[in-house]
């Protein structure tokens, strides 16, 4: 469902600020895989998110989503195959619209426009059928302003905005990292529960090790825009926080540097 081959990309390229971003990245994800990618501040963990997305195009080498080359269509027209919820639930939402109006954007996504209203009774229950799932009463709320509800609610509609369509790819970029502990602990259950149930192709950054280790069936370690670790199955299974930390010193001969990363 997704193939990287031999990606690159360099910022501020021949200038003192030069920063190698990614280097060769190779990565390929079978149809309802979940990969969560861990790694510390600057490991390439958002920008190869960006260049999956079409936000950056890379230097050299290709992406393929259900076998077809992306590498360069733009970003608009790679959403169709493609859902995304990023850290701040600000930025998944249209605040000054309804729930409906919302789900209604995201529900014609992947479909032909066509001069219809965009909320009808037919949409509306399906949407009401869709929002129960998260368990959180949104599905009375439907005419209620995205822009009143809380952090929490917001990128739980986010999460069904952008799975509800079914996408080829399904790209978490630190979706819990701006909420509290409840909050966020409620979005990581929603998230296995709604990437099981559609059968999603999903890769998950996270800062978090232990969110990393308890969701998805495969595992990936960055570091200097590098792959530098990757286990799946059983072997993820028996992975701990103190079993990685050594990996990482197994790897590179040093101790990994952010804290966050470690303590989530």
């Amino acid at each position: 469902m997704l193939t990287i081959n031999q990606v690159s990309l360099t910022f501020n390229e021949a200038t003192p600020d030069e920063k190698k971003a990614l280097q060769g990245i190779n990565l390929s994800l079978d149809k309802g895989d979940f990969v969560t990618i861990i790694g510390s501040n600057g490991a390439g963990k958002s920008t190869l998110m960006n260049v999956i997305s079409g936000s950056l195009i890379p230097d050299v080498g290709d992406v393929l989503i259900d076998e077809k080359n992306v590498t360069m269509v733009p970003e608009f027209k790679r959403s169709k195959l493609i859902g995304r919820v990023f850290q701040d639930p600000m930025a998944g939402t249209a605040p000054s619209m309804t729930i409906e109006e919302n789900l209604a954007m995201a529900y014609a996504r992947n479909k032909k426009r066509k001069l219809r209203l965009g909320v009808n009774k037919k949409r509306r229950e399906l949407f009401r059928e869709y929002l129960n799932t998260l368990h959180l009463g949104l599905e009375d709320r439907l005419t209620a302003k995205v822009g009143l509800l809380s952090g929490g609610e917001r990128q739980a509609l986010s999460l069904l905005m952008a799975t509800f369509t079914e996408p080829n790819i399904l790209l978490l970029d630190e979706h819990t990292a701006a909420l509290d502990p409840s909050r966020a602990e409620l979005i990581t259950q929603l998230t296995g529960e709604i990437v099981e149930n559609f059968h999603l192709t999903t890769l998950m950054v996270t800062h978090n090790m232990q969110q990393a280790l308890d969701l998805g069936n495969r595992l990936i370690m960055m570091d200097k825009g590098q792959i530098i670790l990757d286990v799946a199955g059983k072997e993820k299974q028996a992975l701990t926080i103190e079993k990685l930390l050594k990996e990482f010193h197994r790897i590179r001969g040093t101790q990994m540097d952010n804290d966050r990363a470690i303590l989530g």
